[in-house]
């Protein structure tokens, strides 16, 4: 592939941070390849980068990015650790991209774990997820067998078929267009006694209401049981009705929230480096629901409260389950997070106002 191409009105820009293990690149370039061709013949622009030092004079501000990373027979790339550094060191370098993710693994290991570090971290620097942002290609490639089945094609043509869709989902992604005043839906699991993070929400609230109709459900009391997991179509004809096997505060309040609401907020303490149990079954129960609405036009937004440390660990959960997941869109800066542990402490963190109004205008 050569490195430019020369059309006007339509960008892609693949960062494909170079793996030293030649021989490990093969399957990935010919899948970028296939893509990169078709593209170019309908006139976008495509600019491939492949060392991190390259984005002191390559802006990605505003690109629609997709990220390749192909992972050694250790589940490693150098290029890729260099270039979580230069989003880190560099915090708004991606304002206003929409970023999608390849990752072409060597084993079962690695791939989505190094996925949601990589949307994690350049979601800090600004960058935009539609919902379901990732291609992983197991060594095997038996992660595409159903797919391969569902298609009638090898399981190597549904990943170069993968990989094209999500590079025009990139190349057309629009903001959806809603009604006038945002709808938010918060949920949490906390006590309104102890809870620094409902106490940081409280503040984001504040600033929020004045232009937002927000509806807040707390998971707590017992109230939420977790998916038992129903085969796919008893699943699937709830779900058709709105509804759940399990019922519950899920089908009573929750379920017509979600299909309601423009932005989903979810305000997660960490317990134990990872969300808590209430806003887990919360997750998994979903799945009814997902399987029969369109969640592609909702965006999802967290807020992470840690008591020592970990709270990247939490929101890179909350990217996996709802952004690659559930598809909801997971916009630049999605997350705030915060360390505070003794209760009201949050109140105490330097320019904790200040951050809460700025966070409040970043949900829409």
């Amino acid at each position: 592939m050569t490195d430019v191409s020369t059309a006007e009105d339509k960008r892609l820009v693949i960062v494909r941070p170079v793996c030293e293990l030649q021989g490990r690149t093969a399957r990935m370039e010919e899948v970028l390849s296939s893509t990169v061709d078709r593209l170019r013949s309908e006139g976008v622009q495509v600019t491939v980068v492949a060392m991190a030092s390259e984005l002191q004079r390559i802006s990605l501000a505003g690109e629609h990015v997709l990220f390749a990373i192909c992972l050694s027979e250790a589940g490693v790339n150098m290029e890729y650790y260099r270039l979580l550094e230069y989003f880190r060191q560099h915090p708004d370098c991606l304002e206003g991209a929409v970023g999608g993710i390849i990752v072409d693994g060597s084993s079962e290991l690695f791939t989505k774990a190094l996925a949601r570090r990589l949307a994690f971290s350049a979601n800090m620097a600004g960058c935009l997820f539609p919902g379901k942002p990732v291609v992983e290609a197991t060594g095997s490639l038996h992660n595409f067998d159903v797919l391969s089945m569902v298609r009638d094609v090898p399981s190597m043509e549904v990943y170069k078929q993968q990989v094209e869709e999500l590079a025009r989902k990139l190349i057309d992604f629009k903001w959806p267009q809603g009604e006038e005043r945002l709808r938010v839906l918060a949920v949490h699991a906390s006590s309104r006694g102890t809870s620094n993070t409902l106490l940081l929400w409280d503040k984001v609230r504040s600033y929020l209401e004045d232009r937002a109709d927000i509806t807040e459900i707390s998971l707590r009391n017992g109230s939420m049981t977790d998916c038992r997991g129903c085969r796919y179509e008893e699943c699937l004809h709830f779900g058709e009705n709105d509804g759940c096997f399990y019922g519950g505060i899920m089908t009573e309040q929750v379920y017509p929230a979600i299909i309601n609401c423009d932005a989903l907020v979810m305000i997660c303490p960490n317990y134990n480096d990872a969300i808590g149990a209430n806003l887990t079954a919360f997750i998994n129960r979903l799945t009814a629901i997902f399987r029969t609405h369109d969640f592609s036009k909702k965006r999802i937004y967290a807020l992470v409260v840690s008591g020592y440390s970990g709270s990247d660990i939490v929101a890179e959960q909350v990217i996996g389950a709802i952004n690659f997941n559930k598809a909801f869109i997971m916009p630049g800066h999605f997350c705030l997070t915060e360390t505070a542990h003794e209760p009201r402490s949050i109140l105490k963190v330097p320019d904790i106002d200040r951050k809460a109004a700025r966070f409040a205008q970043i949900i829409r």
